[in-house]
């Protein structure tokens, strides 16, 4: 007996209250602006700006110990990564500490650099500090810059191709849906105030990628069913697809979400804002490929007359059971 993570055949109604999920969904983006705008995001050192120190030390590197004897020097945000290179000789051991920006300073002085130095000799008595270098606030809002360029650049992409692929009520729906998506996840790292810095925006595009994907299986089978049943309801269209697609949908979404949680546990505090951007993007974009994405479209309507054939319709991984 196989295991079915939903029924083999459903027949649910997603739209009985559509006008309640998105009415839900609003209220979620209102409340992740507010977060934002009044508690704003934990900036990194990416954002905020700081110090990079390079050390080199011939004994093995802990990287739990070096952080365990800078921690006591109270600095903020410490970021410790061992640097790993086919080149170093077998004694070379090569670490990168980044430091955030102390408040009222552009850069870690030098005073702190020997506090640190001193912290670690603790650790690993022949450490020796090969290269420290500052980034300014300057640069940091650069990035900010880039980053949400980035962002808008990819939610624009992803307009102009499903517009061209399907019909512009499809791509405002799918927009829609990746807006929500980006503005909840902004808005719950606003709220937990977990370490915001250039790992969460990859991990915003990630999301981006990911729902798109899901949107587009559902637009997919729904563009088919246009075609197929001309004289069907849209409503009725859109919610046959959804259930047709739902086994892909749940059992591409746990999946993913088994492998995240593992990451989450078992992958240290280096990734754990990464992994807990992918995590819950992973939830919402899944719900706003059903509730927002497909509502949006039921609100605007579609054109019927499909009668152009397409060899692209429909999806082969549609019916895979979950």
């Amino acid at each position: 007996m196989r295991l079915r993570l939903v029924p083999k055949e459903t027949k649910w109604d997603f739209f009985s209250k559509s006008s309640l999920s998105l009415g839900f969904s609003g209220l979620m983006i209102l409340l992740s602006v507010v977060f934002f705008f009044v508690q704003g995001l934990n900036f990194g050192i990416d954002f905020r700006g700081g110090t990079t120190i390079r050390t080199e030390s011939a004994q093995t590197v802990v990287v739990g110990d070096y952080r365990a004897a800078i921690e006591t020097l109270n600095l903020g945000d410490v970021s410790i990564t061992e640097v790993f290179d086919p080149t170093f000789a077998d004694d070379q051991n090569v670490t990168m500490i980044r430091i955030q920006a102390q408040e009222g300073q552009e850069a870690v002085t030098a005073d702190v650099v020997d506090q640190v130095e001193a912290a670690l000799r603790s650790v690993a008595p022949d450490i020796s500090f090969v290269s420290v270098e500052s980034v300014g606030p300057k640069v940091s809002g650069e990035l900010i810059q880039t980053a949400v360029i980035a962002i808008i650049l990819a939610i624009a992409a992803v307009l102009v191709y499903i517009w061209l692929r399907f019909e512009w009520q499809f791509a405002a729906g799918a927009v829609a849906a990746l807006v929500h998506d980006v503005i909840l996840t902004v808005g719950v790292f606003s709220i937990v105030q977990i370490r915001f810095d250039l790992a969460i925006i990859a991990a915003l595009l990630t999301i981006v990628g990911y729902s798109l994907n899901d949107t587009v299986v559902v637009f997919d089978r729904v563009r088919e069913n246009l075609r197929k049943y001309k004289k069907l309801a849209l409503k009725d269209v859109l919610n046959l697809s959804i259930n047709e697609t739902l086994s892909r949908t749940v059992m591409t979404s746990v999946t993913t979400l088994l492998a995240l949680l593992a990451l989450f546990v078992l992958g240290g505090d280096v990734i754990r804002g990464f992994v807990f951007a992918m995590i819950w993007g992973v939830i919402v974009g899944t719900y706003s490929s059903v509730f927002v994405a497909s509502a949006v479209l039921l609100k605007l309507g579609v054109k019927r007359d499909w009668s152009k054939p397409d060899a692209n319709a429909g999806n082969q991984y549609a019916n895979i059971d979950a």
